[in-house]
């Protein structure tokens, strides 16, 4: 019970900091960088802000979000891990986890995430790749699938190592990602939870280290970070009015501060608007067939963050592919449908028939009855008489 205790109470004092801990040094230093910040939105991933956004950097435990959504997308959370002894010890924040301790690997996640445990990133490598290198370079084939094209991973938790990098772009691509995930929402926006004893000999009460769930309007997480190399990092998520917005500053001393005054100023700038209704909209389609049509729509709606003098420079439009050849079936392609803003496309998605459409055998009569009347016309200067023609298709006239 005293060490249950004094594990609350030092995850609790934790809240106080105005960082999270990941202790070491790296060679590859920030502290002569600019910092780098930039404002997502979480869906479109359209960028709203951004300040040195590519400048390359360590990130410390930010790190964490790719390694959690990870494990989110790949592994059963209610599996038990036996904790390996190669990740008891671990430097920096830690859970305290013991070797042969069996966890969930949703209680490793939320030790991860709100405690920044590093003992916990490495057992979760370990669970899902057999070792931290393996696990690297899984980590670095989702990033590239995420958009994250100028970063390195070398570890799972971010403690220093001069090639592990990443840009404010590519921390908030990935943070974007992370956060249209329910389950990875759930872990990061919780301010606290109590993991059962799985061999240690107690509870560990978890509380979250990022201050702005305590003291930012519609903060939802995400992760702190912070060594001597990389400064001090922070990945906030905040939602308002439907709109989920996404900022990174790295190498930022005031990191809170300079968060919510990014996160404030695009929310005063930019509203969630629905800019396509796919339910309210048809699209007409030609047919070969005389006076025979298809109709079609989208399947999705679209939101988009738009200023205000932004919203009346939306272009909508459809391109159907006419005449279409009939049969045409429910759910064939008809054409395209694309979004731009000032002439940049922002979006586009697939027409789709929403009805069948086939040839009657009135259709076939008349169709047979036109060729054989234009071929009956062609053939008079030609001595082939229609019936042939229509067997072996129309001659070419010299």
């Amino acid at each position: 019970m005293f060490k249950r205790l004094l594990l609350a109470l030092f995850s609790a004092a934790a809240i106080a900091l105005p960082l999270c801990m990941a202790s070491g040094n790296c060679t590859a230093s920030a502290q002569t960088e600019k910092s780098g910040q930039i404002v997502m939105e979480a869906y479109s991933e359209r960028v709203l802000f951004e300040e040195n956004a590519d400048g390359v950097m360590p990130m410390a435990s930010t790190t964490k979000i790719l390694t959690a959504i990870i494990i989110i997308e790949d592994c059963d959370l209610k599996d038990i891990v036996t904790v390996p002894k190669e990740c008891v010890g671990v430097e920096g924040s830690s859970v305290y986890l013991t070797a042969g301790e069996k966890i969930s690997v949703k209680d490793l996640l939320y030790g991860l995430m709100l405690r920044s445990g590093n003992d916990c990133a490495e057992t979760l490598a370990f669970y899902h790749s057999g070792g931290i290198e393996n696990f690297a370079r899984c980590m670095n084939e989702r990033a590239k699938k995420m958009g994250a094209e100028n970063s390195t991973f070398k570890n799972p938790h971010g403690l220093p190592d001069p090639e592990h990098c990443t840009t404010a772009r590519d921390l908030g691509r990935i943070a974007c990602h992370a956060m249209r995930n329910p389950v990875f929402r759930e872990i990061v926006s919780a301010k606290s939870v109590t993991v059962p004893d799985g061999g240690a000999g107690y509870e560990r009460m978890l509380t979250n280290k990022n201050k702005m769930l305590y003291c930012y309007d519609g903060a939802n997480g995400i992760k702190t970070g912070y060594t001597r190399a990389a400064g001090k990092c922070l990945v906030s998520g905040a939602e308002r009015n439907g709109m989920q917005l996404i900022s990174v500053v790295l190498n930022c001393p005031d990191m809170y501060e300079r968060s919510a005054e990014l996160l404030d100023e695009a929310f005063a700038s930019y509203k969630y608007v629905k800019i396509y209704a796919a339910e309210g909209m048809r699209y007409t389609a030609a047919t070969q067939v005389k006076n025979k049509q298809c109709t079609g729509m989208c399947r999705d709606d679209f939101y988009y963050p738009v200023s205000e003098t932004e919203a009346e420079r939306i272009v909508i439009r459809a391109e159907i592919a006419e005449p279409c050849r009939l049969p045409v079936y429910e759910g064939d392609e008809l054409g395209i449908l694309s979004i731009y803003l000032e002439n940049q496309l922002i979006f586009s998605q697939k027409i789709y028939s929403i009805e069948c459409v086939k040839k009657s055998l009135v259709d076939i009569i008349r169709e047979i009855a036109e060729n054989y009347s234009q071929n009956e016309g062609l053939c008079a200067s030609t001595n082939i008489s229609p019936n042939a023609a229509l067997r072996a298709g129309a001659p070419a006239t010299n």
